[in-house]
């Protein structure tokens, strides 16, 4: 018997082979060789190829009537029988009834019925489930990445204003099996205030997401998720006093990954009071702790700079200096988010093309010790709030996302411009992903091989060069200063980092001007409306100390391209 052969069917008169083929193409990622005979076989030929090509399994699909398929299967289980054919693995795809009638043959070990997740399918063929027993699945993100490979974990957001609701949700959802990964969305009550309670708005008692107010909703919440798929629980880490959230979080829902910014949370977006000198160590501490505890580190930092409309080049680089402190703070495992459609009317082509420059960055520091896993996701503000016209653009960007291959896909949902989503919304969106993910995975071309993709990567990879030099130069009298608290703040206040939405921030420049030309976001020089080339702009932001003939010889785009790397090492962009 051929262990990892599988056979698969339409048997009788049904010609529905779509269920087999599909069956086949999921096991053909896990590494089995399939053969598929095709629709409407009959039982004798059936058998015949059985022990012609004498597979481990055999996979029988039908979708007719139920009672011409209890004289089809009757048939099919006696003579198997009397040629001895049941030592092998039968399973059976088909409509509920026939489920039914499949289940009294006794001649199936498992059967499908139209509409069973895909996990559950996985989970038998990789020897996880039988009628009788399920594993759990993996409950680390690291092992649940590896259990579901060649698919990406899917992650949403999920809070209801009130606990109650947000429990029964979490059942809901949970029992679905269509998400791997359940981020809980806390009211800003929680993060900003949960252990000064004194502080708290009543007005804004659930806005924003869940209003959890003790350690005990935390658990229950998390209780309540025991079921179904068993869903890794995740919580961003509060806005203050994340030093008392991470042990918390760890605590009460095993937070599945620690999700922070390394500039935000603070004055630059009013989320708290913290000035940046201030939440800069603090959120060194926060990665440190992490990284001993073992926990993955998320840093979601470089949406954030063109959640503000900054220029494309201030978010590419925010993600290497992100991920450069986490590695800086000893995290091991290291989760890269890459949030597509953002500013909304970002291109494809220029979206790919600054998501490889940020990957090409950030993978430029894995080592043994730091792994990256790609995490992307559709741009908060780039949903239009009719839900149907939402419904294409989710699946629109999902398929534009595989193209970077993720490991986990975070799904905006289509309401969420319009409202919070409740449990049947988020069940619906992870169909619609999944969806959009499963053809993918049957092979697409190729878009990052594109000459306007790959062009605008390397325009962005120089720029990125021109910026990091000049904030390596601002505390080029420090040790490292792509972790100094200092030079980091001083690059914001000078306007290195900088974006539109800053102006009149106290904690930031403020000053520069962007504009979408050809579907890339832009500085422009205020005067003339033209686009202003990156040594320009940091040359003007670093003002009189700047150093003669700056920048220094960094490579343009052409240069990068003929040797395909560039040299990012702070002590050596700032000597």
């Amino acid at each position: 018997m051929k262990n990892h052969l599988i056979l698969g069917a339409a048997i009788g008169d049904c010609v529905h082979v779509a269920g087999v083929v599909n069956f086949l193409n999921l096991a053909e990622q896990l590494g089995y060789e399939t053969i598929c005979l095709g629709p409407a076989i009959s039982v004798d030929e059936l058998l015949g190829k059985v022990a012609y090509h004498d597979p481990a399994i055999v996979a029988v699909g039908y979708r007719l009537t139920p009672q011409n398929c209890r004289s089809l299967l009757e048939e099919l289980s006696a003579k198997a029988r009397a040629r001895g054919e049941t030592g092998r693995t039968w399973l059976f795809g088909g409509t509920e009834p026939c489920v039914e009638v499949a289940g009294n043959v006794g001649l199936f070990r498992m059967s499908f019925a139209s509409g069973a997740s895909k996990q559950a399918v996985v989970a038998y063929l990789r020897g996880e489930q039988t009628e009788t027993k399920r594993t759990t699945p993996p409950q680390t993100l690291v092992e649940r990445i590896a259990w579901k490979a060649p698919y990406p974990l899917i992650r949403h957001h999920f809070g209801r204003p009130t606990v109650e609701e947000t429990v029964a949700g979490i059942v809901e959802i949970a029992r679905a099996e269509c998400l791997d990964v359940l981020s809980l969305g806390t009211d800003q009550n929680a993060q900003e205030h949960f252990f000064r309670p004194d502080e708290m708005d009543p007005e804004a008692h659930g806005a924003g997401g869940v209003p959890v107010r003790t350690e005990t909703d935390l658990a229950t919440l998390y209780a309540h998720s025991r079921l179904g798929n068993y869903p890794l629980m995740r919580c961003y880490s509060g806005t203050r006093d994340t030093e008392r959230w991470a042990p918390m979080l760890a605590q009460t829902i095993n937070n599945a990954w620690c999700a922070i910014p390394l500039f935000w949370y603070t004055q630059l977006d009013g989320r708290s009071p913290r000035p940046l000198r201030e939440a800069i160590p603090e959120t060194q501490a926060l990665m440190r702790w992490h990284a001993e505890q073992g926990i993955p580190v998320e840093m979601n930092e470089s949406h954030h700079w063109s959640l503000r409309d900054a220029p494309d080049v201030v978010a590419v680089v925010a993600a290497y200096l992100a991920a450069y402190n986490a590695r800086a703070a000893g995290v091991r495992d290291y989760v890269q988010q890459l949030m597509f459609n953002n500013p909304p009317n970002t291109s494809p082509t220029m979206d790919l093309g600054k998501m490889l420059a940020k990957l090409e960055l950030v993978e430029s520091l894995q080592n043994n010790h730091f792994r990256v896993w790609r995490e992307t996701r559709g741009g908060l503000t780039s949903y239009p709030p009719d839900p149907s016209v939402a419904r294409g653009h989710l699946a629109a960007t999902v398929t534009l996302q595989m193209q970077l291959k993720p490991h986990i896909v975070h799904i905006v949902g289509h309401t969420e411009a319009h409202h919070a989503t409740t449990a049947a919304e988020l069940i619906e969106a992870c169909r619609i992903a999944d969806g959009a993910i499963s053809q993918c995975l049957l092979g697409l071309p190729d878009m990052t091989r594109d000459s306007g993709v790959q062009r605008r990567k390397l325009e962005l990879l120089a720029d990125a060069a021109v910026l990091l030099n000049a904030i390596a130069y601002l505390g080029r009298d420090v040790g490292d200063p792509f972790t100094d608290a200092e030079t980091l703040a001083r690059a914001v206040e000078l306007g290195l980092l900088d974006a539109p939405h800053l102006r009149g921030n106290a904690a930031a420049c403020g000053k520069i001007v962007t504009r979408m030309i050809g579907g890339a976001c832009l500085a422009i020089d205020r005067d003339t409306g033209q686009p202003l080339p990156e040594s320009e702009r940091v040359t003007r932001a670093l003002g009189r100390s700047v150093p003669d003939g700056f920048p220094l010889d960094l490579p343009d785009a052409e240069r990068i391209e003929r040797e395909g790397s560039v040299n990012l090492d702070p002590l050596q962009l700032a000597s």
